[in-house]
C-alpha cells in the first residue's frame, strides 16, 4: 500500500467527473489512500465532498500562504465548523511563501507578517482540535521562510506535529525539522536529475520520519515530468526513492504508509 500524503483533488486542473478515474488509476498503481488538501475558502467544501464521496480519500483544511491577502481576518470561522468532521485528517495546507511577490496594495513585510500570523493561528486551531499540521515553505533564494516556519513550529511542537511538505532542502535542514519532532515529505522532485539536495536528503533521512506525496496536479515525477501530475504517479516517486535507499518498493511503502497513517489518524 502506497499513500499519496498530499494532493489537490479539488484543483481546477481536475474536473469533478474524472475523480473516480483518477482514484482507479491510483489503485491500479498501488496507491490506495489519498490525502487531498484545501488551500482557501473556495475549495474547502469541494475537497471535503470528494473525501465523503470516496472512502479512500481524506481531507485537510487550511488557508495557503498565497491566499492570506484574499481571506477574511477571522478565517477560523471558515475552518472551525469542519474540525469535528471525521474526514478531516489534519490542518493545512498553510505555511509561509516568500517566493511569490506581495500582491498589489501590500508590502513584502506586511504580506509575510500576515502569513506568519495565519500560521500561528492554524497551529492554535490544530492544537484545540487535536490535529496535526501540513506546512508549505518556499523562498526565491535562501531559506528565510523555512527558518520562520520552523521557529513558529518550535513554539507548538509539544502539542502539534507538523510535516514540511514538498521538502526541497539539504539534509541539515531536514535534520532540524526531525529534531523538532516534525516530519518531511518528498514529491517527484526526488526523481529530478538536478535535485541533488533532495537526493542527498532522501538518502540520509531516518526511516519513520518522512512520507511520499505528489502535490498533484503539480510536480510530476520522471518519467512523467512535464505532464499534469496525478496520485497514481506516487508510484514513480516511491520506486526512485526505494532505489536511492537500497530498499524494495514494498518496504518503503510499508514504512511511509505507517508514518502517514499515524500522522493523519487514518
Amino acid at each position: 500500500m502506497i499513500i499519496d500524503s498530499h494532493c489537490h483533488l479539488g484543483s481546477h486542473k481536475f474536473s469533478r467527473d474524472e475523480i473516480p478515474e483518477l482514484i482507479a488509476r491510483a489503485h491500479k498503481n498501488g496507491v490506495t489512500r489519498l490525502i487531498t488538501l484545501a488551500t482557501g475558502e473556495d475549495d474547502i467544501s469541494t475537497n471535503l465532498q470528494i473525501a465523503h464521496d470516496h472512502p479512500e480519500v481524506s481531507a485537510c483544511i487550511g488557508i495557503h500562504p498565497c491566499d492570506v491577502h484574499e481571506t477574511r481576518d477571522d478565517f477560523e470561522a471558515l475552518l472551525s465548523p469542519h474540525l469535528s468532521d471525521p474526514k478531516v485528517a489534519a490542518m493545512g495546507e498553510t505555511g509561509l511563501d516568500y517566493f511569490h511577490p506581495a500582491p498589489e496594495g501590500w508590502t513584502e513585510e506586511s504580506y509575510h507578517a500576515r502569513q506568519r500570523d495565519f500560521l500561528r493561528r492554524h497551529f492554535d486551531l490544530a492544537q484545540s482540535a487535536g490535529l496535526n499540521l501540513v506546512i508549505h515553505t518556499r523562498d526565491r533564494s535562501g531559506s528565510a521562510s523555512f527558518e520562520d516556519a520552523l521557529a513558529i513550529y518550535s513554539e507548538y511542537a509539544e502539542q502539534v506535529r507538523a510535516v514540511f511538505h514538498c521538502f526541497p532542502g539539504p539534509p541539515q535542514l531536514a535534520a532540524r525539522v526531525i529534531a523538532a519532532g516534525g516530519l518531511i515529505s518528498f514529491t517527484g522532485i526526488a526523481t529530478f536529475k538536478n535535485a541533488q539536495d533532495v537526493v542527498d536528503t532522501v538518502k540520509s533521512t531516518p526511516p519513520g520520519s518522512f512520507m511520499l506525496e505528489t502535490d498533484a496536479p503539480y510536480l510530476a515525477p520522471e518519467p512523467q515530468r512535464g505532464k499534469r501530475c496525478e496520485p497514481s504517479f506516487t508510484r514513480h516517486t516511491a520506486e526512485a526513492i526505494a532505489q536511492l535507499r537500497g530498499l524494495e518498493v514494498s518496504e518503503l511503502a510499508r514504512e511511509t504508509s505507517e508514518v502517514a497513517q499515524q500522522f493523519f489518524r487514518l
